[in-house]
């Protein structure tokens, strides 16, 4: 494990317009083993990742018989494997852990990896899971209120101080947590919805904009605030040109729910580019193909390192 590392500044920070953007690997922990976790985070950090994320979920959307690790748990693994690399989640559902629980979770992951855990949460994008695994609340906008009580509960458990909280979803009496974060546990929200935006523009340090919503972020990041803006994209990398239709099918058929990005690394720098001058400091990237150990190498030196 690292020292408690010197974070980039976060909401309401002068120096923010003038950062190169960060690039995380989003790798969900589904049909891979811990080892290969381990080797991709390894490769992503020497590759110049700032971070790496994983999704939460009770069962693997789109391909439910297949085997998935808890993202907290893998969190706390790949910290203990990495130097550098900033671990979180894009994002976790709200409703599947109590927040005094999360609370505590997320602290211990912050002095665990030296300050490098970012807490990214949401109220919930597959309404399969809540029925199938019994979670409540089911309706949407009852999620988003649970919601907005964790992150009010969040923020007083973490100020060290006793504090007394009642809401429609939980109850605390002179509830108070120690340890204190190192410094700061950066929260990451994902959303579109007015009310969620309004969360983000209240809590979060990072608003990730939906693959489904790219095209309205001109319009909806004058809603959130002083938190910067954050992309997830599943990028086909196309090395070699006489690839590129191979890797168009196979990125197409791994992704096939929209937010893909095919491209030579000239065009992924230029495309990457144009989404930094839309205001975006971050980019959660996914790939058509890890199986290729080289493939973040090269993309960290010929797309990455390029943009810094």
């Amino acid at each position: 494990m690292t020292a408690a590392l010197s974070r980039q500044p976060l909401k309401g920070t002068s120096s923010v317009a003038a950062m190169a953007p960060e690039f995380f690997l989003f790798l969900s922990p589904t049909r891979i083993s811990m080892e290969e976790l381990v080797e991709h985070a390894h490769a992503a950090e020497a590759a110049g990742f700032v971070g790496m994320v994983g999704s939460d979920h009770l069962a693997p959307p789109f391909s439910p018989d297949q085997p998935l690790y808890e993202a907290l748990a893998v969190n706390a693994w790949l910290a203990a494997h990495t130097e550098r690399l900033i671990h979180g989640q894009l994002v976790l559902c709200d409703a599947f852990r109590h927040p005094a629980v999360l609370a505590r979770q997320a602290v211990t992951l912050d002095h665990a990896s030296g300050g490098r855990f970012e807490l990214g949460i949401g109220a919930g994008s597959v309404p399969d899971e809540f029925t199938t695994f019994g979670v409540e609340p089911k309706a949407p906008g009852s999620r988003v209120r649970r919601l907005e009580e964790t992150l009010d509960i969040l923020r007083g458990l973490w100020s060290g101080e006793t504090f007394d909280y009642d809401g429609q979803f939980f109850s605390l009496s002179a509830a108070r947590q120690l340890p204190t974060p190192l410094t700061k546990v950066p929260l990451v929200i994902g959303g579109s919805g007015p009310r969620m935006l309004a969360l983000v523009a209240k809590h979060a340090d990072w608003w990730n904009c939906m693959v489904t919503d790219v095209a309205r972020l001109d319009e909806l990041r004058e809603q959130v605030g002083e938190a910067r803006v954050s992309t997830q994209h599943m990028v086909g990398f196309v090395r070699d040109a006489a690839d590129r239709e191979s890797v168009e099918q196979a990125a197409r058929h791994r992704f096939p729910y929209g937010g893909l990005v095919v491209g030579s690394a000239n065009e992924l720098v230029d495309w990457f580019a144009s989404m930094e001058e839309r205001g975006v400091g971050r980019f959660y990237v996914g790939f058509s193909d890890l199986s290729d150990p080289d493939m973040l190498a090269a993309f960290g030196s010929d797309v990455i390192a390029r943009l810094s």
